[in-house]
């Protein structure tokens, strides 16, 4: 579907520009836009890339492992139908410390494993409590290193590419705190009704 949202943007825009004689400027917009989109995608990949031996380096020290045991506890309670040892609950606390570092990209691989665990341990096609849960949880996306964002200010030469880690701490402190009590708002809403 989004496929086909961009695609009708972009044809729309093209048949727009043609009508209006404006296809020199459409012309060299496209190729002012694929020079930066390259630009801007190397030096997103390098970011990610160094953020990612970090997380190796994390995890062959242990530090996620102390992190896994350290969020246990919550992520147990967030997720009561999931068995304590199920394969779930680890994929699900690398998700989102993933997440917490700003790697996104990263968290997504791991996301889709946890989904997956989840569908076996429900049995059906159906989105179980836990699955909303922790869609809920990774949307909202509780960030401690925006990492993307600030390889972004920084490959467009902010002055303080950093500078917008605090507000990004409380912004997603805010919506991760809002997404469980709406989720949990809905859950009990639904079984008041049954």
């Amino acid at each position: 579907m989004i496929n086909l949202i961009w695609a009708c943007m972009a044809i729309i825009g093209i048949v727009f520009a043609m009508v209006n004689g404006k296809m020199e400027e459409v012309n060299k917009a496209i190729f002012e836009s694929a020079g930066d989109a390259v630009t801007l995608s190397i030096g997103l990949i390098s970011i990610l890339v160094f953020w990612l031996g970090i997380m190796k380096v994390a995890e062959s020290a242990g530090i996620l492992e102390g992190l896994s045991k350290l969020f246990r506890p919550i992520i147990v309670r967030l997720f009561p139908d999931i068995p304590r040892d199920h394969p779930a609950i680890g994929y699900i606390v690398s998700n989102i410390t993933a997440n917490m570092f700003g790697l996104g990209n990263a968290a997504t691989p791991i996301g889709i494993k946890a989904m997956e665990q989840m569908k076996q341990l429900s049995g059906t096609d159906t989105a179980s409590r836990s699955m909303i849960t922790f869609l809920a949880l990774n949307t909202s996306g509780l960030t401690l290193v925006p990492t993307t964002v600030i390889a972004i200010r920084m490959q467009y030469n902010s002055v303080s590419p950093t500078e917008i880690v605090g507000t990004t701490i409380l912004a997603t402190c805010i919506s991760t705190i809002s997404a469980i009590l709406i989720d949990r708002f809905f859950y009990y809403k639904s079984t008041w009704r049954n």
